[in-house]
């Protein structure tokens, strides 16, 4: 993994951010009537919303940015000055968006600062490069999106346009070069030509309608899953999609995450809820009966289907949805258990990415902040000892991880996974959490060794491959659509050259599939080089042409999706050569 000094980070996101200053400055040259709004430094660039009198596209950038070249020639520095509120409101006495973020700033008791370049004048922070002209030589605009203000649906829809700037020519073009790779890796592109996935919008945003072929996908990874949990002592089960809302009350997600969750459901015996986790009903299956110290750990696992209430503009293919199946288990464990089942799960996400063939990932302990009791259960002593015992087992274990505050979960710190993909983004996959609130919250408990009831119940929240949408979505990135032959939707594809040979192609299929193979037979009546290409197109692992001899012979001539060549071996030989690539899952 490699991590970006501070001082890079800083150095970078100051010029992004003096390119979102110079962006704006561009528009207002070109679109006198826009009204700018904010415009921060992102992970890979920066962007900058406005509200546009008309509609602009991407066929608008090239001039926008051919501006932002002319006017940074003569931009020599940013000149900061303080002003009132009342200064600055008249500024912007025509643009509402500014207007609003002056009156918080006023409430706030916040400094009130604006930047000067040039002849444009912004309200900021600051941040920014010392010498604009000698510095801010290497950006591009990259693409126009809609962004309600302020992230809420119930706010104006602006124009979000995205950049890019870095401190050298070479830097730049290849972060270019990746981004046009990544394109041809974007999971919404190759799911669709592969036909994995589908998103209608008579369905609604968000859900995803799994295709045969994605849907093998899914079920091969959840019969990984299973195998891999049973062996380490999970014990499956199912809950509804629905519960009353005096379980969410009582678990504490209604006060906390009710805006992540769709709206009541009043019903004749009460109100009920989409679940957005699957925490609580496993809460009580753990509590329907009492329990022994002997049952502990109790490790409960789900492929739990959740709902969460996603603004339409931030939904994005399958990373984020409104509807998942979450690769979920809780942990039911005393206090002495914590430390070796909390190695247990972190060990067995690296088996599973192992098995992925996935190595860029590190570690995060994300805290809490006790500055924001609004956000977590004001419990300083549980927070301090379930940091602790989090911090011990990375430490123990010796895996990369850095410290992040105010990350937590409400009831608990937590350790993410993260991961930078094939095409450079950062992205948590997975997540561990330690909760230390629902022994109470549920009245949790056991009868210990001397037959006390004991209180002392910690439950460990854990999803080391996420959920299948966004780890799918991952995974089809990663691989480029080729997926390893266990993973295939199709794993061999059985090309006849002509007509006459369909008969001995059909009989390789019959005894292939029996062999529990997936194989698919093209007897199309086509050329086959066409058949050939169509089936590397379709990422198919291994491809078996037929002919007069192969079919004399009872032999296959095998061919790879990564090459031309082509080896003839007797049909039970290929079998048992593929079987072993299955069983392994190579």
């Amino acid at each position: 993994m490699k991590k970006i000094d501070p001082k890079e980070k800083k150095a970078l996101d100051e010029l992004r951010h003096s390119a979102a200053h110079l962006l704006a400055a561009a528009v207002l040259k070109l679109y006198p009537d826009a009204k700018p709004t904010i415009g921060p430094a992102i992970d890979d660039g920066f962007y900058y919303d406005f509200e546009f009198a008309s509609p602009i596209s991407e066929q608008d950038l090239p001039a926008i940015e051919k501006k932002m070249y002319e006017l940074v020639k003569s931009w020599q520095g940013f000149e900061r000055s303080e002003v009132s509120a009342s200064e600055a409101s008249k500024l912007y006495k025509e643009n509402n968006y500014k207007l609003e973020l002056i009156s918080e700033l006023e409430k706030e008791g916040a400094s009130i600062s604006l930047y000067k370049s040039g002849d444009f004048i912004d309200l900021c922070r600051g941040g920014h490069v010392e010498q604009p002209a000698k510095e801010l030589r290497h950006f591009k605009l990259l693409s126009v999106a809609g962004a309600y203000w302020r992230g809420s649906e119930e706010n104006t829809m602006l124009t979000r346009i995205y950049g890019t700037a870095f401190s050298s020519a070479k830097a730049l073009d290849e972060y270019l070069i990746a981004r046009e790779a990544a394109k041809l890796r974007d999971h919404r592109k190759l799911g669709k030509e592969l036909e994995l996935f589908h998103i209608d919008d008579l369905v609604g945003k968000g859900l995803i309608l799994w295709l045969p072929k994605g849907t093998i996908v899914r079920d091969q990874i959840e019969k990984l899953v299973r195998e891999r949990e049973e062996a380490a002592g999970y014990v499956r089960v199912v809950t509804p999609h629905i519960a009353r809302e005096e379980l969410f009350l009582k678990s504490g997600h209604l006060p906390y995450y009710k805006d992540s969750m769709y709206p009541p459901m009043k019903m004749d015996d009460g109100t009920y809820y989409l679940k957005a986790m699957n925490c609580p009903h496993h809460h009580q299956i753990y509590g329907y009966k009492p329990r022994s110290y002997r049952e502990l750990p109790l490790r409960l696992a789900e492929y739990g289907t959740c709902y969460r209430n996603e603004l339409s503009g931030t939904l994005a293919g399958l990373l984020r949805v409104r509807g998942m199946a979450m690769n979920d288990a809780h942990i039911y464990c005393s206090k002495a258990q914590i430390k070796s089942e909390f190695a247990s799960v972190i060990q067995l996400t690296q088996e599973y990415f192992k098995t992925f063939g996935l190595s860029e990932y590190w570690f995060r302990l994300s805290k809490w902040d006790s500055k924001h009791t609004d956000k977590y259960i004001d419990e300083p002593e549980n927070w301090e000892f379930s940091e602790r015992v989090l911090r011990e087992v990375l430490e123990e274990l010796g895996v990369p991880f850095e410290e992040v505050a105010d990350e937590a979960a409400f009831y608990g710190p937590k350790v993410d996974v993260q991961f930078t993909s094939v095409i450079g983004r950062e992205e948590t996959m997975s997540t561990i959490q330690l909760d230390f609130a629902a022994k109470t919250r549920f009245n949790l408990s056991y009868v210990d060794e001397t037959g006390k009831k004991n209180s002392e119940i910690f439950v460990i929240h854990r999803a080391p491959l996420s959920v299948h949408e966004r780890f799918l979505a991952f995974l089809i990135e990663h691989y480029a659509g080729a997926f390893p032959v266990w993973l295939s939707p199709v794993q061999v594809k059985v090309l006849p050259i002509t007509d006459v040979h369909a008969e001995y192609a059909k009989t390789v299929v019959s005894k292939l599939a029996a062999a529990g193979i997936r194989v698919e037979l093209d007897d199309r009546s086509e050329r086959l080089q066409a058949k050939i290409r169509d089936a590397q197109l379709e990422k198919v692992p291994y491809m078996l042409v037929v002919g007069d001899k192969e079919a004399a012979e009872q032999t296959v001539a095998v061919r790879n999706r990564d090459t031309k060549k082509q080896e003839v071996l007797s049909l039970n030989t290929f079998a048992k050569l593929i079987n072993g690539q299955i069983q392994k899952r190579a």
